[in-house]
């Protein structure tokens, strides 16, 4: 196979799990709840049809399936669910254009061996640090494809990081009214952060052991629930510079998001994927190694447009239009690999 343009994609599916069925400790989603979103899931799939698209906030793999195939396009995809995907706990899925998968996909639950956030200080007015966190909230998926068969593999992972919600400190051992009532929420969210940091610290890990030192060619898909310019997002970008020269163009180990790469073609910039208390964000993201990138000196694709479906977002009732909460994106690449006399 060689594609001249690929399509890449990612889409919270807003708790899909099959009618009648718990979600979190709540009721889930009625007969016709799930048909609308069902319905709504497949017009996204079939408006956008991207060659590859990571999922978050799936419980049943068979959901997935009845929304793709609802789409008229199942025959067209890889199905990428966990074996476990049988509705009671939230994962990370994909659909793969066949032909374009490699290998066999995995989770990742666990952090990499060697992965340690502990610090005794940078000096000694600085208390020691240590976060003991074993693993990610919602399993990392990892695979591999290949778009041209002429260029190597690229490393895809699907991940969901932990909300900015405060975690419910409430149902801690430890929790006293009387003491902790007032603070409940300031405490609630710090340890949400301290969760994101570390999952996003974690990933990072294993981005940097995938990327340093070849050409790996890297794409991360997911809704890392923090934005363009978050702590989040600058851990796993590494924050590469943008619009330099064809001398030092790329970063070894680099992200780059296709909101800044968009942001560089337009004249105005309305990216937001989440609403929360009338605030427009950006929570979902398609990030890309220097292989993606426009002024790198070992660009293979290059830039051609982002597409964000967030029109929904202005309607708050999701569970009676079947619509997620999070804006659909689509980032697509065109085949213009550097030449020697090709500009960067």
């Amino acid at each position: 196979m060689k594609l001249s343009r690929l399509t890449l994609a990612t889409f919270n599916l807003f708790n899909l799990n099959l009618p009648g069925r718990r979600i979190y400790t709540g009721a889930g989603w009625t007969p016709e709840q799930y048909d609308q979103k069902i319905a709504w899931a497949a017009s996204q799939l079939r408006l956008l049809a991207p060659d590859v698209c990571g999922f978050q906030e799936l419980w049943h793999a068979d959901a997935l399936v009845q929304a793709l195939a609802a789409s008229g396009m199942a025959d067209q995809y890889d199905v990428l669910v966990p074996p476990d995907a049988d509705g009671r706990k939230i994962v990370c899925a994909a659909i793969v254009r066949k032909g374009l998968l490699i290998g066999t996909p995995d989770w990742i639950s666990a952090f990499p061996p060697g992965f340690v956030l502990r610090s005794k200080g940078e000096d000694p007015q600085t208390p020691q640090i240590s976060v003991n966190i074993q693993g990610f909230s919602r399993p990392v998926l990892h695979f591999a494809m290949r778009p041209r068969t002429d260029k190597p593999a690229v490393e895809v992972f699907v991940c969901h990081f932990k909300s900015k919600a405060p975690t419910q400190v409430f149902k801690e051992d430890w929790y006293d009214k009387t003491t902790y009532g007032k603070h409940a929420k300031g405490l609630g969210s710090a340890l949400s952060t301290i969760r994101r940091t570390a999952e996003a610290a974690a990933l990072r890990f294993l981005l940097s052991e995938t990327m340093k030192g070849n050409d790996t060619p890297v794409v991360v898909l997911g809704d890392i629930n923090d934005g363009q310019h978050s702590n989040t997002a600058n851990i796993l970008t590494d924050q590469p510079r943008y619009l330099v020269g064809d001398s030092d163009g790329g970063g070894d180990v680099a992200l780059y998001t296709a909101q800044t790469l968009q942001e560089y073609r337009d004249t105005r910039d309305v990216y937001y994927t989440h609403v929360h208390q009338d605030i427009r964000e950006s929570l979902d993201h398609i990030l890309v190694s220097q292989e993606f990138y426009d002024n790198s000196r070992k660009r293979i694709w290059l830039f051609d447009g982002l597409v964000i479906n967030n029109d929904h977002l202005n309607f708050e009732d999701h569970k009676a239009l079947g619509t997620t909460d999070h804006g659909v994106i689509r980032a697509a690449f065109k085949y213009r690999p550097v030449t020697p006399t090709s500009p960067v």
